[in-house]
């Protein structure tokens, strides 16, 4: 399978031994998305299940007959709490194979193997029909992607009509000044992030509804001090898992998210559109967990 620069480069990254130790480690093995926090000191692992449960409460019912795809699928956390609780199946595309292996073993383990299939693969590519989910679901993935709206478009082919995308992505504000991004650019090999305003765009080009946006952005600085909290807290343990070289990078990197996301330049939250269908009552969101 033959890959662009900016995914050959996230691929790269997220299969190299250093960064996948340290997602899997800090994160706890099942998530590597931002968290949602009811206090500051609050486990990492229990924050980001609670926006996996977060962004379940604005979709619609969910059940067996549900096609969900998970876009930036990483160790699978999400797909497996899907099909736990809705028993829906539910594909993951992703690009890294090392996070790849190790969703199929932790999906194979929890004996969800009948409900969720794993694939190799770029969301700029989607290896799928025309009209085969009803729900397309990302969190913090379409970041890495340069060409956002071809991401977008292919999830709009994907979808079937009246089906919905639900996603988050670490972004910047619109009133965020260039120089400030760099260094935050940086920790992860990026050449851009994408916007409210960007994202609304595009989703008015494809003719979609904006059901909802929940705007978190105060929960990114909390997270990304959290992470930098059990880098201090574990640092002997993690060195021994990461080389040094890559945690001191990974300390510097945090503090620049920190800092921008405390200056309101980076915004996260969660989008909620659909694509448009006769049936556009099919589709309510409850109230998020609190």
């Amino acid at each position: 399978m033959t890959y662009s620069r900016p995914e050959t480069t996230t691929r790269d990254y997220y299969n190299d031994q250093s960064a996948d130790r340290f997602y899997y480690s800090v994160w706890g093995g099942e998530d590597i998305h931002i968290g949602i926090y009811r206090y500051p000191s609050e486990s990492i692992f229990a924050a980001s299940r609670r926006t996996v449960e977060t962004m379940c409460a604005f979709l619609p019912r969910l059940n067996a007959s549900t096609r969900v795809l998970d876009i930036g699928a990483g160790y699978g956390g999400s797909a497996r709490y899907l099909a736990m609780q809705f028993q829906c199946e539910v594909t993951c595309l992703n690009l890294s194979d090392v996070q790849n292996q190790k969703n199929r073993q932790q999906t194979e383990e929890a004996g969800l193997d009948s409900l969720i299939e794993v694939v190799d693969g770029s969301f700029e590519n989607i290896p799928f029909s025309p009209n085969s989910f009803e729900v397309v679901w990302s969190q913090d993935a379409i970041l890495h992607s340069d060409d956002r709206k071809k991401v977008l478009e292919e999830v709009h082919r994907v979808l079937k009509p009246g089906g919905v995308f639900i996603f988050t992505d670490p972004m910047q504000s619109d009133e965020c000044p260039k120089e400030a991004l760099a260094p935050v650019l940086a920790r992860i090999h990026l050449e851009s992030l994408g916007s409210p305003g960007v994202y609304r765009q595009i989703a008015a080009q494809l003719g979609w509804i904006e059901l909802k946006f929940e705007d978190l952005s105060s929960q990114l600085p909390i997270h990304y001090r959290r992470v930098l909290e059990e880098i201090t807290g574990r640092e002997t343990e993690i060195v021994r898992q990461c080389t040094p070289e890559y945690i001191e990078r990974m300390k510097t990197g945090l503090g620049h998210w920190i800092k921008n996301g405390e200056k309101g330049y980076l915004k996260w939250g969660i989008f909620l559109f659909q694509k448009p269908d006769v049936f556009q009552d099919s589709f309510v969101g409850s109230r998020p967990v609190q």
